[in-house]
């Protein structure tokens, strides 16, 4: 898999005041970064959790703390596919 670095500059007060490395606080970005986009559906499940560099089930657990669904169907969804199996 191909990967890409993205630099973003912040105050290393910022490390301080978390009280955590800059390792951490990588980690904390890209996995906020995974669930916001997994959230607006800019990027499916598995493709989030690979962005946060989690399993699929951790992020799935992360998800679940968060409070937010790890499914986007809608009811329309359901009852559409129901009608498909009728």
């Amino acid at each position: 898999m191909e990967t890409h670095t993205i630099s973003i500059d912040f105050p290393e007060e910022i490390l301080l005041a978390l009280n955590e490395s800059e390792t951490e606080f990588k980690h904390k970005i890209k996995v906020s970064l995974a669930i916001r986009l997994y959230k607006t559906e800019k990027l499916t499940i598995g493709k989030a959790s690979q962005l946060s560099g989690m399993s699929r089930l951790e992020f799935e657990n992360i998800l679940s703390e968060s409070e937010t669904s790890i499914s986007n169907l809608t009811i329309e969804d359901i009852l559409s596919d129901i009608s498909k199996i009728k």
